[in-house]
């Protein structure tokens, strides 16, 4: 679902600093942690820039695009919490759980000051993330009705879209 190509304005971790998404990754159990500039992210996928994971925590560079974080940590989220800890690099093969992990992604950019459910949206677009309507925001609204109804059957949407902790997401980080 993504083809990363070298685009550079995407919004960053250095912009937003990790004091504004850590917070909101420790609600659902999961670390933030810091990888030195310059250094390769343990458990990235994409290598480069792209967020990394392994077991409960997100790893993250300066450079690691918002988008980028927020999608792994996304992935760990809608993770059942017998899968969570085994995770390293490469979170799921299922395609529910990555239209749920943009899904939540998109969502929980507006729980991100200075970020945005809109931001994010254009930044997955110029980053290269591909959906058959075309662009991040027509999927979201016209075509993401499976992923939205896979978020709250789980706990983690209300009917009304609205980001939740799923009931075991605390108990999921002594997983």
């Amino acid at each position: 679902m993504i083809n990363t190509p070298p685009d550079h304005g995407v919004l960053r971790l250095a912009d937003i600093g990790e004091s504004v998404p850590a917070p909101l990754l420790v609600r659902y159990g999961l670390a933030l942690q810091r990888v030195d500039d310059g250094t390769p992210i343990p458990g990235s996928y994409w290598g480069d820039e792209e967020a990394g994971i392994i077991g409960h925590t997100v790893y993250a560079r300066g450079d690691t695009p918002v988008h980028s974080l927020l999608h792994e940590a996304c992935h760990l989220i809608v993770l059942p919490s017998e899968r969570r800890a085994a995770v390293h690099t490469d979170a799921t093969d299922s395609i529910e759980e990555e239209d749920a992990t943009c899904y939540l992604q998109i969502v929980l950019a507006d729980e991100l000051p200075g970020v945005g459910r809109v931001r994010l949206m254009t930044d997955m677009d110029a980053w290269g993330y591909n959906f058959r309507l075309g662009s991040t925001r027509a999927w979201f609204e016209q075509d993401a009705e499976n992923a939205r109804r896979w978020l709250v059957e789980r706990g983690l949407l209300t009917h009304e879209g609205k980001p939740s902790v799923a009931p075991d997401a605390t108990m999921r980080a002594a997983d």
